[in-house]
């Protein structure tokens, strides 16, 4: 099934690629303001080699990283803190409803207002969006805990942190793991966002803008091709991870 998924996926790309390119080899398409794809395609195979990409990839991916991992350290706990407390909830809650609609790019003027270093700038709007998918996940996963088991466990005379550890903890990794997933693509996303607006010294954004400086559509475009790829790559792996931590639950999922 997965392979078919596959098949189709890379058949609908590729057809796509294809129109794309006999538009502009048929005159369709202005090929000065849209190269031709097979162009785009030897640049995006070319760009691994070129020291400028591959020094602006790095340090996408280590924006992209460090900042998933801050939101991972601050929102799982500060979930399950609140989804444990229903007090805490509710006097939370105005202010995430608040905070969460907020466009994490809106933050960049702002941020860079108050923060001199430019890679700090990118990591705390980053942390901004990436943190509300797990935050949400989380308080989410803990309301779905099954009642019955934590009271089973408090008339064996568990505490409230034994219950947390035994119970609510594994039936919420799922979807924290979710909640990351999602915030996976969202920091992507905003970290080449970033870039493109707050520049920078190297970036997958940064590398862009030059290009577009050059007025090299063709490499902005094989720019566009890899940020997908890595998009797709990372989400992959990470639904690979969720189907092998937690093939009971997928089951469960299935069978209720």
């Amino acid at each position: 099934m997965r392979g078919r998924r596959l098949a189709r996926g890379a058949a609908g790309v590729a057809g796509f690629m294809i129109i794309a390119e006999v538009a502009g080899r048929t005159g369709l398409i202005d090929p000065s303001v849209v190269p031709y794809m097979s162009t785009v395609l030897v640049e995006a195979v070319r760009l691994p080699a070129d020291p400028q990409f591959a020094e602006g990839l790095g340090k996408t991916l280590m924006i992209w990283g460090t900042s998933l991992l801050i939101s991972l350290l601050v929102a799982v706990p500060l979930g399950l803190l609140l989804g444990s407390l229903p007090r805490a909830d509710l006097a939370a809650r105005p202010l995430v409803e608040f905070l969460r609609p907020i466009p994490s790019i809106a933050l960049v003027p702002l941020v860079t207002l108050v923060v001199p270093f430019v890679d700090t700038i990118k990591i705390i709007v980053v942390v901004f969006a990436a943190t509300w998918p797990l935050l949400i996940n989380t308080m989410y996963g803990l309301r779905e805990v099954d009642p019955v088991a934590k009271e089973t466990l408090r008339s064996f005379g568990f505490g409230r942190m034994s219950v947390l550890a035994r119970v609510s903890l594994p039936s919420t990794a799922p979807f924290v793991m979710t909640g990351l997933r999602l915030a996976s693509s969202v920091a992507f996303i905003v970290t080449v966002s970033t870039e493109l607006l707050s520049g920078g010294i190297s970036g997958i954004g940064v590398f862009m803008i030059t290009a577009g400086a050059s007025l090299r559509t063709d490499l902005i475009m094989a720019a566009i091709l890899w940020t997908g790829a890595l998009g797709l790559v990372a989400n992959a792996l990470l639904v690979g991870l969720q189907r092998q931590a937690f093939r009971w639950h997928a089951m469960k999922a299935v069978g209720g």
